[in-house]
């Protein structure tokens, strides 16, 4: 898949029916699956999820949220008989779900095995979906988790798995997939119950909520009234002579029933001679398991526990015996309670129980789960007149049918108010039958419309792809010095950010090593060009450019100009430039267009025009210069000039090509660009005269206000406060209303809204057309000390104010060359400067 913005959301089961839950997830080229089931009413290859509709090869990571059957019963086959084994995948689940998850399968495979055997012919007596060895393969590859853990599955992966209640070790997942936050319930229980804790709320808010819809929009007894109920249809059916069956599974809602038959029991002396029998094979492993981990149970089991009551070992139920034929022992035998497995009846105790019980009144069936549809345990609660056995053959029904459902899934209650609490963005509905979770989606969005809350709820079906858009939002974490204060409001906020697994972190490069592990480096960069034009020509045209350039020596005596206060141009070799710049994005721009500018230095237009001007200005400084020394002799006649003339004709002749040289020179050499910076007093009134061409274009005539000091004293002394007019400012007038602008602070004043702001508009433009690019660019490099490594003659601001002239510039003696190349060569030099090193590279 490809590396998108939009979660797409596939069932390859469990999409609007219960049973083979299976959840496939894919965001940004990450692929996850939540829980892997089977189905139980179909049996061999039907009974899998939609398998081929998935590479798995692509996928990171399998969740198990618990270990029932429709939920983690395909994962065998999937890692054994796929080509999820040919990829990099992990199988996830909790380490009570994997102790369980073993025993449970081991019975999956025996059950069916010995099914087909006993009905070679039957409809359950398909062909095994793996052996024995594939189930051990299996189970080698699974990560056992524990709940609050983080898990980080692959770059921009993650989970943290939350109790969940419904069965011990059930657990919901809070996935992470670069960013995007996906909540995954699978079953879970928001009703704590005789050993188990409610399913917990994650304290953070996700982006969707993939919750399950068993049980629709119905409402459940409390379970005080259904255990009252429970106990009370128990009885009476022992009562009148009867057997109680009560199908369940091995291990889940079977430890709770033991809980309650054994208390109930207890409190009921004239019960102690009638026998409360737990079918199942797995019974004295499942004990072992639960005493393990009675720390993830509630505080009742916790603290009976820590008393030496093991809650745990019953005093009034026993195993069946494990001989053959027992079910008929037990079936004609006195009236007797019998937990049989499995809770679904297809094949087992329960069903042959069942066969044996159903053509006699007084014995009763209390269906105490969820019955999926297609199975025998739903068929028989319609009470049919007749029933088909395993073997095909017809018997009365005369059994008594009743439902009191202990399965731990949530009602419309509990559901309805945890997807509130949530508050997720998107709620997908899943393992729910189409009608009963068409009527929560209904439910569900009608409440969201009384309260006037955006939720989209989503209801799809197998092999249905949901896709869901999300805005492309990062949020960067600010940690180490940038996090000592809090910014306030409108505060800009800069540092490093640092990229990793989809996670953003914003800090100061002096935290780098620290919160990082990483180190800063400065990369120099050097670029040497052979030019043919004089050193003054240079910083003329990088001045028409650029509007102000710097100029000096660096530590090296070297001559330089520095651009834009981070680009040096230093005058490294008789015909020979040298850029010298601190890489970075914007200095890297910097220094191109620099380059390109003094490339072209030669061919430029204006370059000749600027030599057609001083050649006109060296003719009349020779003829004046040719009159002072030979008074008598005729401008004309050259030959008879002294040598002093023509030394000086050679100084001017120089000017042109503006090679470097001892001797001082008319002010012809400080030309200025007419597009330069102006220096001192005349750059305010520059920049005050421009600001004001601007203004007049949009406005018409504006007017200039100098500042009357003891009128501003005076006015201080009866407001006692400020006055508008203590800055130089323009004034503009429109129609009736006015705007003054402050000159220094660049403030407009107005009691008109309108013109206030359409002033302040232009007023924006204005000061970006006029400034210049070296004006614009702010570098944060010192332009002199000894960081800097440059001194120049002196420094002007903007405000007018002058700093202390530094030492003149020393420009060494070179002869003008007598041929220039016409072509310009450019090499490259890159120094990178890590940890106040520096080396070539």
């Amino acid at each position: 898949m490809a590396d998108s913005a939009i979660l797409s959301v596939t069932m390859l089961g469990a999409g609007q029916e219960v049973g083979r839950s299976c959840c496939v997830l894919q965001y940004r080229g990450k692929t996850l699956v939540c829980d892997t089931g089977v189905h139980p009413a179909h049996n061999g290859m039907a009974s899998l999820p939609f398998i081929d509709d998935l590479d798995w090869s692509s996928v990171d990571a399998i969740l198990i949220t618990h270990f029932h059957l429709d939920h983690a019963a395909a994962l065998t086959y999937i890692t054994e008989k796929t080509n999820f084994k040919d990829g990099k995948g992990k199988v996830y689940m909790t380490h009570p779900t994997k102790a369980l998850h073993k025993f449970m399968m081991q019975d999956f495979v025996r059950t069916r095995r010995a099914n087909f055997v006993k009905c070679p012919h039957s409809s359950a007596s398909s062909d095994a979906l793996f052996s024995p060895l594939d189930m051990q393969m299996s189970l080698a590859s699974i990560i056992a988790v524990s709940a609050h853990q983080l898990i980080t599955v692959c770059p921009g992966v993650s989970f943290i798995p939350y109790h969940a209640g419904h069965v011990l070790g059930a657990c919901m997942f809070l996935i992470d997939i670069a960013g995007l936050k996906i909540l995954y319930t699978g079953d879970y229980s928001r009703e704590e119950d005789r050993h188990l804790i409610k399913a917990e709320l994650p304290p953070i808010r996700p982006d969707v909520l993939v919750v399950e819809s068993t049980y629709g929009v119905h409402t459940g007894e409390s379970r005080e009234e259904k255990e009252h109920r429970f106990t009370s249809l128990v009885h009476s059916i022992i009562r009148r002579g009867g057997h109680v069956l009560l199908p369940t599974f091995a291990l889940g809602r079977a430890q709770e029933l033991l809980l309650i038959l054994d208390d109930y029991w207890k409190k009921h002396p004239d019960l102690h001679n009638v026998p409360v029998y737990y079918a199942s094979g797995l019974a004295r492993k499942c004990m072992a398991v639960y005493q393990t981990y009675i720390h993830t149970m509630n505080a009742n089991i916790r603290s009976r526990f820590a008393r030496r009551d093991n809650p745990f070992v019953f005093k009034h139920i026993s195993n069946v015996p494990q001989t053959r034929g027992w079910e008929k022992k037990i079936a004609d035998g006195p009236p007797c309670v019998v937990l049989a497995s499995p809770g679904f009846m297809q094949v087992g105790p329960s069903r042959e129980l069942f066969e044996h019980w159903c053509p006699d009144a007084r014995n009763g069936l209390i269906i105490t789960g969820y019955s999926i549809e297609g199975t025998p345990a739903r068929d028989i609660m319609t009470e049919p007149e007749e029933f088909t056995t395993l073997k095909g053959a017809t018997i009365p029904r005369r059994i008594s049918v009743d439902e009191i459902s202990f399965s731990a899934h949530v009602d419309y209650a509990q559901n309805s108010e945890f997807i509130e609490q949530v508050r997720a963005q998107h709620v997908v509905l899943v393992h729910g039958e189409a009608t009963g979770m068409g009527r929560l989606r209904a439910a569900m969005q009608s409440r969201f419309k009384e309260k006037d809350e955006d939720v989209k709820i989503h209801t799809p079906r197998n092999l249905e792809t949901l896709n869901l858009s999300f805005r492309g939002e990062r949020v960067a974490k600010a940690i180490g010095t940038l996090a000592d204060s809090p910014p306030q409001t409108g505060d800009i906020v800069s540092g490093l950010l640092v990229a990793k697994d989809y996670s953003y972190t914003l800090l100061d490069p002096r935290d780098l090593r620290d919160f990082a592990g990483l180190t800063t480096c400065a990369v120099t960069q050097r670029q040497r060009i052979v030019l043919g034009v004089g050193w003054d020509l240079v910083r003329w045209h990088l001045e028409g450019m650029f509007g102000n350039v710097e100029e000096g020596m660096d530590k090296d005596g070297v001559p330089t100009m520095r651009v834009m206060g981070v680009v040096d141009v230093k005058l490294t070799g008789e015909h020979e430039l040298t850029l010298e710049w601190e890489s970075s994005s914007s200095s890297d721009m910097i220094a191109d267009s620099t380059l390109a500018l003094i490339a072209g230095i030669d061919k430029s237009p204006a370059s000749v025009k600027r030599a057609c001007f001083i050649f006109s200005l060296w003719r009349y400084q020779f003829v004046l210069i040719y009159t002072m020394v030979q008074p008598r002799q005729k401008t004309k006649n050259f030959k008879c000039c002294s040598d002093i003339s023509i030394y000086r004709v050679i100084i001017s002749i120089n000017l042109v090509t503006s090679q470097p040289h001892t001797h001082e020179h008319l002010p012809l050499q400080k030309h200025k660009h007419p597009h330069a910076d102006a220096e001192g007093e005349l750059s305010s009134m520059t920049r005050v005269q421009r600001l004001a061409m601007f203004l007049e274009a949009h406005f018409g005539e504006v007017e200039f206000h100098q500042p009357d000091e003891e009128g501003n004293r005076s006015m201080d002394s009866e407001e006692g406060e400020r006055s508008d007019d203590e800055e130089a400012s323009l004034l503009v007038r429109l129609d009736e209303a006015d705007a003054r602008i402050g000159l220094i602070s660049l403030t407009v004043m107005s009691s008109n809204e309108a013109l206030k702001r359409r002033v302040e508009a232009v007023l924006d433009m204005a000061v970006t057309t006029v400034s210049t690019l070296s004006e614009a660019f702010s570098s944060g490099v010192a332009v002199t000390g000894d960081d800097a490594g440059l001194t120049r003659e002196s420094i002007v601001e903007d405000k007018g104010e002058e700093e202390k002239a530094k030492e003149p510039i020393e420009m060494p003696t070179e002869e003008v060359p007598k041929g220039m190349e016409e072509d310009s060569n450019v090499t490259t030099e890159v120094v990178a400067v890590s940890e106040g090193q520096s080396s070539e590279q």
